[in-house]
């Protein structure tokens, strides 16, 4: 969600830092611009909020209000989708591949999935067109692995 902080453009680069600082501190997730990219009017920060939190609107816009001490007024709210594994593997079937496994982590706070491909599946379908795909489907980085091991008539697979 976004917070119209200061309609004016009268608050100075000390008090706007100031400010973040307060509302990291009452653990509220901000995205803000650095004080020397502020526009010079309609200065707005952004909440990343899950939607119980988005049911108390009012109560983040005052808390924008107390923490730059200007008048905060709501703005523009925007939904972040991620997708799942089961989309990842619906991807995946689009272009008729299956995934020998699919994993997510957090790396630097950033979300990733790491789609592991047999080689024979890798070689079916550009690269390039599959990571695509996927990270629209998955609004976060994908990594795509090639698993050597899973070779046909490789010793993971019991051949001598």
């Amino acid at each position: 969600m976004r917070v119209v902080i200061d309609a004016d453009g009268v608050l100075g680069p000390d008090a706007y830092e100031a400010g973040l600082v307060q509302l990291r501190e009452a653990a509220v997730e901000v995205v803000a611009s650095p004080p020397a990219s502020l526009p010079e009017r309609r200065r707005e920060v952004e909440l990343i909020l899950d939607e119980a939190q988005l049911a108390d609107r009012e109560e983040y816009v005052g808390l924008c209000s107390r923490a730059f001490g200007l008048p905060a007024a709501p703005g523009v709210v925007t939904f972040i989708s991620r997708g799942t594994d089961d989309d990842a593997r619906g991807v995946l079937a689009g272009f008729g591949l299956q995934a020998v496994d699919v994993e997510r982590f957090t790396e630097d706070d950033d979300e990733v999935v790491r789609v592991v491909l047999d080689p024979e599946q890798a070689m079916r379908v550009p690269e390039g067109r599959l990571h695509t795909a996927l990270e629209a489907a998955l609004n976060c980085e994908v990594r795509i692995v090639v698993d050597t091991a899973a070779r046909p008539g490789s010793a993971a697979e019991g051949a001598p």
